[in-house]
């Protein structure tokens, strides 16, 4: 029997990456979609507690998938617990533009969607796509332009591979960003501290209040090893994720700070 793939996402249940993550892995398992109905980018892992959450069955390229009115989280939550998939993974995307360093991590519904799926207990991995144009982040996912055909490949060999071998025991979750254009390997690396340098700009309404609107451009680069490195360099970054928050190397200090 084929394993079980729970694939969720966070641009929502008709963007271009979710089905060409369907496509590139409904040879190896049977998948099942449970997606947001709309966009939800950079909901991080936010949760839907103050109002109901729909599910409702739907085709799409005459494929079953569930249709959430909530967030990825949402999704996720609705697939094991009130659908009962039991997937032996979780796949989150192919999201569209790129998840690295702590920064997006903590921000990032493709991410925060992974996360949830580990905290729930599944094994999770989250797939992004560097994109050449920032612009494209904002654009309506269902026509997103760039093939996606070098990213399905790297989807379903990743996949294939750890359905095959097993989930690292110390990883959570595995979060690959692959580049817009490759032109290395497979590269284990660690998150960066950010991936943009924040900045606000400030603009006036027709009457004269001011708004803001938060912005800031990418890093081109980062220390060697980190995740914003290897996608500088052509590399597709693979890195491993855990869900233990706990700054260990803080204990001592903080004994010597608040334990007499």
């Amino acid at each position: 029997m084929k394993s079980r793939i729970l694939l969720t996402n966070d641009d929502g249940i008709s963007s271009a990456g979710l089905w060409a993550a369907y496509r590139a892995l409904a040879p190896l398992a049977e998948v099942m979609i449970v997606a947001p109905a709309a966009q939800q980018s950079a909901v991080g892992r936010s949760i839907s507690i103050f109002e109901p959450i729909r599910a409702d069955e739907v085709s799409m390229n005459n494929i079953r998938a569930i249709s959430v009115s909530g967030k990825p989280t949402d999704a996720v939550i609705i697939g094991l617990y009130a659908l009962r998939i039991d997937p032996a993974l979780v796949v989150s995307g192919i999201n569209i533009g790129e998840n690295l360093s702590y920064e997006s991590i903590m921000t990032s519904g493709t991410v925060g969607a992974a996360l949830e799926a580990a905290n729930q207990g599944a094994k999770s991995i989250a797939f992004s796509l560097q994109v050449e144009n920032q612009a494209d982040k904002f654009e309506d996912p269902r026509f997103y332009q760039r093939s996606f055909d070098h990213a399905g490949e790297i989807v379903r060999d990743i996949c294939e591979r750890l359905l095959k071998h097993g989930f690292p025991e110390e990883a959570d979750v595995i979060n690959v960003n692959i580049p817009f254009r490759i032109t290395g390997e497979y590269e284990i690396t660690r998150l960066a501290p950010k991936l943009f340098l924040t900045g606000v700009e400030k603009r006036l309404d027709p009457r004269g209040r001011p708004y803001y609107w938060i912005n800031g451009p990418l890093m081109t680069d980062a220390e060697e090893g980190t995740d914003v490195h290897a996608i500088a360099r052509g590399s597709i970054s693979i890195t491993p994720i855990t869900l233990d928050c706990t700054a260990t190397g803080a204990t001592e200090a903080m004994r010597r700070l608040f334990i007499k």
